[in-house]
């Protein structure tokens, strides 16, 4: 019996001419499901080894597998996005999105259309970037906040002139200032950079701040954002991230910037 098969689906974008020579999740041809002037970004995949509970099953038991298919979902939006040189709107879909049949697909795309359209009218001409901060020098920001606050240099003269007993009691009193200053300089700083960056884009918003274990940083990560950019002003906006980024360094921070993504975060369908 011929095994079943369902259309996973990558992104929805503007219908073009252009062919996409990628392969699929599941190594075969990516092909393209026209709807009015729109059209999904598909392949066909087996239903057994990609519905929602096999899905789920393998993240729990088969990361690895997760992993490299999460990487290929990526590589087709990717390749989606490139038309006769140009990087166009896509509106992309979530890892393991999958439909039985290319007419529910085309159901789903004839149901919400306008909203489609809207999306896609509003991404053109705009792009996903990502800025990424970790403090790389924790010494140099403590010594920065340790010399510039009055509190804490006061309270390492009196320790100085006290017991041994009572300087270890005073001395973990400092260290907890010390990290709470050190905490809100952080925040001030990443608030201010935000901002900054935000006023060279559409809109901003802040992302989830990974832990080392995913980022493979041995840098705790403080800032983790995205940003809509117009086309014309990603060249300023790159400049900007070189200034702060030339700024921020003597401070201990490191600034990483990436892109164009597809706009995951700013299609919130």
């Amino acid at each position: 019996m011929k095994e079943k098969s369902a259309i996973y689906l990558y992104c929805i974008r503007g219908k073009t001419d252009s062919k996409l020579l990628t392969k699929g999740i599941d190594g075969g041809t990516v092909f393209t499901l026209p709807y009015q002037n729109l059209e999904a970004v598909v392949s066909e995949v087996s239903v057994r080894e990609y519905d929602s509970e096999e899905i789920q099953q393998k993240a729990q038991n088969d990361l690895n597998w997760i992993k490299e298919k999460a990487l290929i979902h990526e590589a087709v939006i990717e390749a989606a996005m490139q038309c006769d040189g140009k990087i166009i709107a896509v509106i992309p879909m979530c890892f393991g999105t999958i439909f039985t049949s290319r007419a529910s697909i085309q159901q789903t795309i004839e149901k919400n259309y306008s909203k489609f359209e809207r999306t896609l009218t509003d991404l053109q001409g705009k792009q996903e970037w990502g800025v990424k901060i970790y403090l790389a020098d924790s010494q140099a920001l403590e010594d920065k906040v340790k010399n510039g606050n009055e509190v804490i240099k006061a309270k390492a003269k009196e320790l100085v002139s006290m017991s041994k007993g009572a300087a270890y009691f005073f001395e973990k009193q400092i260290r907890d200032l010390v990290d709470s200053e050190v905490n809100n300089a952080i925040g001030t700083y990443m608030d201010a950079i935000f901002l900054d960056l935000e006023h060279q884009s559409e809109t901003g918003l802040k992302g989830k701040i990974l832990e080392k274990e995913l980022t493979g940083k041995s840098e705790p990560m403080v800032l983790n954002a995205f940003y809509l950019i117009q086309e014309g002003r990603i060249e300023n906006f790159k400049s900007e991230i070189k200034r702060l980024s030339a700024e921020m360094g003597s401070q201990g921070f490191r600034l990483e910037y990436s892109g164009p993504w597809p706009p995951y975060n700013f299609t919130r369908l």
